[in-house]
C-alpha cells in the first residue's frame, strides 16, 4: 500500500453559525491569546427591572411548572430572564402557597383503614363526645342510671347513663361509659362508677337521688311480674309449660313449617266462611314468642301469640306425640298436650292475659324518654286501681271467656258447684268455684297488688306528694308552698337555712305570677314548665325554684336508655366480632349511641387530636 504523507499544519475549519433568519456565517476560532480580559471584552451595564418588551423581571413565575419556555421570550431579553432567575435562587417550597384541594383529589392510597388507625380515630371521637356531655352538665347535678348485661363473650358489662337538665331546660339521658365488671357486688360497682366519674371529671357530690332508694319504675314493674311467677305454684307451673311448648314447637324447621301451614289453612278457611275480614295489615303470619323476665312485655306477647295459634299448636303437639324422634320427646309432648287441654290451663291463660294486659300498657308508657316522675306516679296509681277493680268484678268476666274458649277448642268445662278434683283424680271437699276464685284468682291478683304497693311505697309517700305540688297542671291547682319547702329540706346539700328563707319568698312570687300568665297556665307537666322557664328567662329570676324543679326532673323513671345501649351493644359485638376489647367497645358504643353529639364533632378537632 502506498503511503501518503500530509505535510504542513492542520487547522480546524470554522463552523457555520445559523442565526435567527436562517443565514449562515463563519466565526473564527478564539484562542487564549485573543482574550485579554473578560471585563474588557464585555462591558458591564446595569440590568433594569423591566425590559423593552414589557417583561417584569421581578414578577417572573417561580414555580417550575408555571415557567414558560425560554424560547418563548424575545431573543434580545433571554439573557436578562436567565440572569433574573439566577438571582432569585432555587424555588423553595416553604415560601410557596399551595392551593387547597378537596379530599376527593387526594391520593387514593391514604385511606386510613388500618385497624390501629381506626381504633385511634374512634377513641378521638369518643373523647369529643364525652367532652360535649361534660360541658352540658358542667357543675350541675345529675342522676345515675346503671344496669348490667352480658355480651356475646359472656362478659358482664355495666352501662352508666347520666340524667340531667341541659341549659335549655330539656331532660337528657346520656351514656358516659360501658365498663366490664367481674361481679355485681356493691363494692365492685361503686369502684367502677367512681373510676368512670373521675375519668370524666365528675364526682359523687353531683349525683342526686342516692339519699333515698328510688328504683326505676319499669324495673320495679318487671320485678313484680317475676315475683308472682316464682311465688305462686300454679302461675310458676303455667309459665314453665309455656316455655316448654315454645321449645317443642320451635325446635325444628319441620315443626315450624307445620305450624305455619296449619295457621295458613285455618286463616284461609275462616276467610272463605266470612269469619275474618281482609285488609292491609290483617291476618299476618305469626309464630310463638319466647318469654323473658328482663324483656318488657314479652310474657304478654307470648300469651297473645299462643291464643292466636292455640289450635295449630295442638296439631303440632299431636304430631310430636306420635312421630317424635325419641321417647322423651313423645312423653314431653303428651304431657304438654294433656295440660293444654285442661280447664285449669285455660283459666290461667285468661287470668294472666288480663293481668299482663294492664301492666303491659304501663310498661309501654314507661319506655318513653320524656316521661317525668309525676306522670309515672299517676300511671302506677291508675294501674293499681285497675287491678283492684279486676279483683272485685273480673272473675265472672274471665269465666265467660274461659267457657267460650273451651267450647271453641273442644275442651271439657267444669261446673263451679261441683267438688274440685285435684291431682291423681282425688276429689276434694272444696268446690271448683272456691278453688278458681279464691285459691287462684284472688290470690294471684292480691300478690300483684301487694307487690305493686310494696315496690312503689317509698316513691308514693312523702316525696311524690311533695313533688306533686310542682305540677303546673290545671293552673297550678296542686301548688302547696309548705310541701315544696319540705321537699327542699330533703336536699340538705343544695338548700341551706338561708336558701330555704329565700325559696319561700320566691315560691310565693312565682305562684302569683304564673297563675296570671297564660303561657304557664296551659302547661301539662313539670318538663314543659322547665323549658318554658328557660325560654322566658324566669330561671334567672327564680333560681331556687328552678333548682328545685331540676332536682325533681332528674329522678329516674325508667331504664329505657340503658336497655337501648345494650341492644346496640349486641349489634356492635357479635359472634363474628367477639374479640373486641373493652376500651374499643366503650368508644365505639359511645359514638353509636350518642349520635346527636357525634354529628356536632368537627373533623378539624379530630385531626388535631390524632
Amino acid at each position: 500500500m502506498k503511503q501518503v504523507t500530509l505535510g504542513g499544519s492542520l487547522t480546524k475549519r470554522p463552523r457555520p453559525n445559523i442565526n435567527e433568519s436562517g443565514e449562515g456565517s463563519f466565526q473564527t476560532p478564539i484562542n487564549n491569546q485573543s482574550i485579554h480580559s473578560v471585563s474588557n471584552a464585555i462591558p458591564q451595564t446595569p440590568c433594569s427591572n423591566e425590559t423593552n418588551d414589557g417583561v417584569d423581571l421581578k414578577d417572573l413565575p417561580k414555580d417550575p411548572t408555571d415557567r414558560p419556555m425560554i424560547t418563548s421570550y424575545a431573543s434580545n431579553i433571554r439573557d436578562d430572564v436567565r440572569r433574573a432567575y439566577l438571582l432569585q435562587g432555587p424555588c423553595q417550597i416553604r415560601l410557596h402557597k399551595f392551593p387547597k384541594k378537596k379530599i376527593e383529589n387526594a391520593p387514593k392510597n391514604n385511606q386510613l383503614i388500618c385497624p390501629k388507625i381506626q381504633t385511634e380515630l374512634v377513641q378521638c371521637f369518643a373523647q369529643e363526645v364525652l367532652l360535649s356531655i361534660r360541658q352540658e352538665i358542667g357543675q350541675d347535678v345529675c342522676a345515675l342510671l346503671v344496669d348490667e348485661s352480658s355480651d356475646v363473650s359472656k362478659k358482664e358489662q355495666m352501662a352508666i347513663v347520666l340524667r340531667y337538665v341541659d341549659s335549655l331546660g330539656f331532660v337528657k339521658e346520656r351514656l358516659i361509659g360501658v365498663v366490664h365488671v367481674n361481679d355485681t357486688s356493691s363494692l365492685t360497682l361503686k369502684n367502677a362508677l367512681n373510676e368512670v366519674l373521675t375519668s370524666n371529671k365528675l364526682s359523687f357530690s353531683q349525683i342526686r337521688g342516692q339519699a333515698f332508694y328510688i328504683h326505676c319504675f319499669a324495673q320495679q314493674l318487671q320485678l313484680v311480674v317475676v315475683a308472682v311467677a316464682k311465688k305462686h305454684d300454679g302461675v310458676s307451673d303455667f309459665f314453665e309449660q309455656i316455655s316448654l311448648v315454645v321449645n317443642v314447637v320451635c325446635a325444628s324447621c319441620k315443626r315450624k313449617d307445620l305450624l305455619r301451614e296449619q295457621a295458613r289453612q285455618r286463616v284461609q278457611k275462616r276467610l272463605c266462611s266470612g269469619e275474618l275480614e281482609t285488609g292491609r295489615g290483617l291476618n299476618q303470619e305469626t309464630t310463638l314468642v319466647r318469654a323473658g323476665d328482663t324483656r318488657w312485655g314479652s310474657h304478654f306477647n307470648t300469651l297473645t301469640s299462643l291464643m292466636k295459634l292455640f289450635a295449630d299448636v295442638l296439631v303440632v303437639l299431636e304430631f310430636v306425640k306420635v312421630d317424635g324422634g325419641s321417647l322423651a320427646n313423645r312423653k314431653q309432648a303428651s304431657g304438654i298436650l294433656a295440660y293444654f287441654q285442661s280447664y285449669e290451663f285455660v283459666f290461667y291463660l285468661y287470668m294472666m292475659y288480663d293481668i299482663l294486659h294492664l301492666t303491659g300498657i304501663l310498661s309501654k308508657q314507661l319506655q318513653k324518654k320524656d316521661l317525668d316522675i309525676l306522670e309515672a306516679t299517676s300511671m302506677v296509681r291508675g294501674t293499681i286501681d285497675a287491678l283492684q277493680s279486676l279483683r272485685d268484678t273480673g272473675f265472672a268476666t274471665i269465666l265467660l271467656k274461659v267457657s267460650s274458649f273451651c267450647q271453641t277448642h273442644n275442651i271439657a268445662t267444669l261446673e263451679m258447684q261441683d267438688f274440685y278434683i285435684g291431682s291423681r283424680n282425688c276429689t276434694t271437699t272444696k268446690t271448683n268455684r272456691f278453688h278458681f276464685e279464691f285459691e287462684i284468682f284472688n290470690t294471684v291478683v292480691d300478690m300483684q297488688l301487694t307487690g305493686y304497693r310494696d315496690r312503689f311505697s317509698e316513691t308514693s309517700t312523702q316525696l311524690l306528694e311533695y313533688m306533686g305540688a310542682l305540677s303546673p297542671f290545671d293552673s297550678f291547682s296542686q301548688f302547696d308552698k309548705s310541701k315544696l319547702l319540705n321537699l327542699a329540706k330533703l336536699y340538705k346539700y343544695d338548700f341551706d337555712d338561708s336558701d330555704l328563707i329565700d325559696l319561700e319568698g320566691q315560691l310565693e312570687i312565682f305562684y302569683h305570677f304564673s297563675i296570671k300568665d297564660e303561657r304557664f297556665t296551659t302547661l301539662k307537666g313539670i318538663s314543659e314548665l322547665s323549658r318554658l322557664m328557660v325560654s322566658t328567662g324566669k330561671h334567672r329570676s327564680y333560681p331556687l325554684v328552678y333548682k328545685l324543679l331540676k332536682l325533681a326532673l332528674i329522678l329516674p323513671v325508667a331504664t329505657a336508655s340503658v336497655e337501648r345501649c345494650f341492644s346496640k351493644m349486641k349489634l356492635l359485638k357479635t359472634d363474628l366480632r367477639n374479640k373486641i376489647g373493652d376500651e374499643f367497645l366503650n368508644d365505639a358504643l359511645l359514638c353509636y349511641v350518642e349520635t346527636e353529639a357525634l354529628v356536632k364533632v368537627e373533623n378539624e378537632k379530630i385531626a388535631y387530636l390524632y
